[in-house]
């Protein structure tokens, strides 16, 4: 079987040290930003919801390596500066600038509501560690929004998996995690929105 990045394939393929794996390189390494975390994180709900997969070992997991991917982008920042990111040839300068201005939009904040907003979570950690922000007070953003994300999005495809039927849930997954993925974004994008709204009065 070729490899691929679908999150069906690669959590029967690698289970939990691959969901690991994906998780750190996705926000730890600049090169992870094209990776399936959240679809990941949803499919690992539904695999757990019918008992292929433990669902607290998949929030621990996934905690740990968010967590851990983190910090080693911060790390990376704080060494190699603001020019790393011209080090990655195919991120595109724009995906860089929006995180740079959702930085100084949101302050310290963004490393927690970041952690749910793909490409912009595998940026903050780096952009942090060439801003210098406090190694400490990024540490407890960076364990606030580790375990928040890594427990809300497994929860909600574990929760859907046990209202959706299992033929129709193998058959529909890709669907089911793509609305999954969209309504997580919701609260995310409203709590934006209004931090915007209020900033600009």
């Amino acid at each position: 079987m070729a490899f691929s990045l679908d999150p069906d394939y690669l959590i029967k393929t690698f289970s939990y040290v691959g969901m690991a794996g994906i998780v750190f390189a996705e926000t730890g390494l600049l090169l992870g930003f094209f990776l399936p975390g959240d679809s990941l994180l949803i499919a690992a709900g539904l695999f757990a919801a019918n008992g292929d997969l433990n669902l607290l070992l998949v929030m621990l997991v996934c905690a740990v390596a968010a967590f851990v991917g983190n910090t080693a982008g911060y790390w990376i920042g704080r060494r190699f500066g603001a020019g790393v990111f011209a080090r990655v040839r195919f991120l595109k300068p724009e995906y860089v600038v929006q995180a740079r201005e959702f930085f100084a939009r949101h302050g310290n904040q963004t490393l927690v509501l970041s952690r749910f907003i793909p490409v912009i979570r595998t940026l903050v950690p780096t952009l942090a560690g060439t801003v210098g922000v406090d190694f400490r007070l990024f540490t407890i953003y960076n364990a606030v929004g580790a375990v928040l994300w890594s427990v809300s999005v497994p929860l909600a495809g574990f929760l859907l998996g046990k209202v959706i039927p299992k033929d129709i849930l193998d058959k529909y997954i890709l669907v089911v995690i793509a609305v999954v993925l969209v309504a997580s974004l919701i609260p995310v994008g409203l709590e934006v929105l209004r931090r915007r709204r209020k900033s600009a009065t």
